[in-house]
């Protein structure tokens, strides 16, 4: 069994309140979840407007469906047109 785990920083800069941030937190969380059959939390910065950290983790008894996974979702974060990732770190067991 591999278990794989992944935190993403986040910048926000359209962000003008908690509200608006929980918006693009919320909208990626879902997509993440959603796409990759992960489980997704935010895991830091909650009280700051224009900061995220989400952590993803997955589990699979193939360590190379790990990465690939993993590497999917770095994809997406990279993608997200409202929020900018400025870190992405993976660590598999």
């Amino acid at each position: 069994m591999f278990v794989g785990t992944a935190r993403a920083e986040f910048h926000i800069p359209g962000a003008s309140s908690l509200k608006a941030k929980r918006s693009v937190v919320q909208g990626l969380k879902q997509r993440i979840a959603t796409r990759y059959a992960v489980s997704v939390a935010e895991v830091d910065h909650q009280d700051l407007w224009q900061r995220a950290a989400l952590g993803v983790a997955v589990i699979s008894g193939d360590k190379h469906q790990v990465d690939q996974v993993l590497a999917g979702v770095m994809r997406l974060c990279e993608a997200e047109e409202r929020a900018i990732l400025v870190d992405f770190s993976v660590e598999v067991r």
